[in-house]
């Protein structure tokens, strides 16, 4: 959080319409970017608790695409889509994610990736079109408790192939 000269806190301009989530993951920081940007580990571990994740094209570069469907507990499929936006290895992520590419609520998210020790930090900072579409998020589709339970995930998985020792 920043601060104005008088000590208060700062609020951005997109705070109404902003989800910001972190975690610190038990895990190199080069790790934790890799799981995030290979298709091989997304698959894996993305989305909140229940959910999996079948690929349907995956091109990582700026200007690439993820299209793929996240299959809910209940049976429920989602489409999504993501086409990144700045890539920085290992420390800086941004992307446009949605449903579809023409899609006019996709939003906006940057994921940085800091040294913390050993550990890594993970913060991701999403940006929605509007206050309304940000609230509908939150409320319809719960999006602060499946990032967080996203991020948790990552968390398992990661620290998972440290506990091994290799990568399988």
């Amino acid at each position: 959080m920043s601060t104005t000269e008088q000590g208060t806190p700062a609020q951005s301009a997109t705070a109404d319409r902003e989800i910001v989530t972190s975690r610190i993951i038990d895990a190199p920081r080069e790790l934790v970017f890799e799981a995030f940007t290979d298709v091989r580990h997304l698959s894996r571990w993305w989305g909140p608790e229940g959910f999996t994740t079948t690929t349907r094209a995956f091109e990582f570069r700026v200007g690439g695409e993820w299209d793929f469907v996240m299959h809910g507990p209940d049976g429920t499929d989602y489409q999504e889509w993501i086409t990144w936006t700045e890539l920085a290895p290992p420390e800086r992520i941004a992307m446009l994610h949605g449903e579809t590419r023409d899609d006019p609520n996709a939003f906006e998210s940057v994921l940085t990736f800091e040294p913390d020790g050993t550990a890594t930090r993970i913060e991701m900072h999403t940006v929605f079109p509007t206050k309304e579409q940000r609230d509908e998020a939150v409320e319809k589709y719960h999006a602060i408790e499946g990032g967080r339970q996203t991020l948790s995930n990552l968390a398992a998985y990661v620290t998972e192939i440290v506990r091994k020792g290799v990568e399988d």
